[in-house]
């Protein structure tokens, strides 16, 4: 059998038209004629997803409407754990390829929904929907509740929230020599206290304006330190954007000057007084009568 596949395997070589590359993969691309899926490439090379990620991707693609693919159900058909699979399904639903929704049924009881889009982005864009056919079980009186994870995917796109767009670098109000020589020298010294964060020529000077900033506001080297190489995740897979995320986020305020800083100056508050005619309190500076009785006073005089 094996014999058979190779030269099988060696025929179909001989009919790649061109030259074979010298190294890397090569395709014997055959056409399928049943039981295939279209994969975007966005989803099969996308460089924000795990292997993992698009691998589980892919087979809810592939599935027909109504599977289950909560963690319990992709567990019993993978090696994978239960931790792996619901971290690979987290990273889906951050890039918008699954989104779980709420909805509520004929009999008015709410359930949710595992809704997996194959183009996202052609989603926000406003891309036309190809209808897909969904099977809807008859709705029983009392139906057993099911937990969230296991409920059947619906392969209809809905409404997905866009993600907010990333906060810009923090940038100095001016970048001088000086400023720019610490701040490169700051970044690339990280991998001394954190041999995960190492960071390439380029990455250091294209962020070496945010860790500027955090200099310009008066922030101490070593707290600048801790803030961008403590409780990394493990193992960090890209150590630029994670450098990059926590110059813009935890950016200190500028340092207050002295005017800020000084107290606010109350107005003086007349203190009470006991009136000496009836007793009453009043408010004044000196001891002496309340208003009333010093009307009485006048009057009788």
């Amino acid at each position: 059998m094996d014999t058979q596949h190779d030269i099988a395997l060696t025929r179909a070589l001989t009919g790649i038209p061109g030259p074979l590359p010298p190294s890397g993969v090569i395709h014997v691309a055959i056409p399928h004629a049943s039981r295939f899926t279209i994969v975007g490439n966005h989803l099969a090379q996308h460089d924000g997803l795990s292997l993992t990620a698009i691998g589980i991707g892919v087979h809810i693609q592939s599935l027909p409407a109504g599977s289950r693919v909560g963690i319990k159900a992709l567990t019993a058909r993978f090696a994978e754990g239960e931790t792996t699979i619901a971290a690979a399904l987290r990273e889906l639903e951050t890039h918008g390829y699954l989104h779980r929704t709420r909805a509520r049924l004929a009999n008015g009881r709410m359930v949710t929904r595992t809704v997996f889009c194959n183009q996202p982005g052609a989603l926000l864009r406003g891309g036309a929907v190809v209808p897909v056919p969904v099977a809807v079980a008859p709705v029983v009186p009392e139906p057993t509740p099911v937990p969230e994870e296991e409920h059947p995917a619906v392969r209809v796109p809905s409404r997905i929230a866009p993600k907010p767009p990333r906060r810009p670098l923090p940038q100095p109000r001016e970048l001088t020599p000086e400023l720019h020589r610490a701040a490169s020298a700051l970044l690339a010294d990280l991998r001394r206290h954190a041999p995960e964060l190492v960071l390439s020529e380029d990455d250091v000077e294209e962020l070496a304006p945010g860790a500027a900033a955090w200099l310009e506001r008066g922030a101490h080297p070593d707290a600048i330190r801790h803030a961008l190489t403590t409780e990394l995740p493990q193992p960090p897979k890209y150590p630029a954007k994670i450098v990059r995320h926590r110059l813009a986020v935890l950016l200190p305020p500028p340092l207050p000057g002295a005017q800020e800083l000084t107290p606010v100056r109350r107005a003086p508050v007349t203190p009470f007084q006991t009136c000496e005619g009836c007793d009453r309190a009043f408010r004044s500076p000196d001891p002496g009568h309340c208003r009333d009785c010093r009307a009485q006073y006048w009057e009788a005089a």
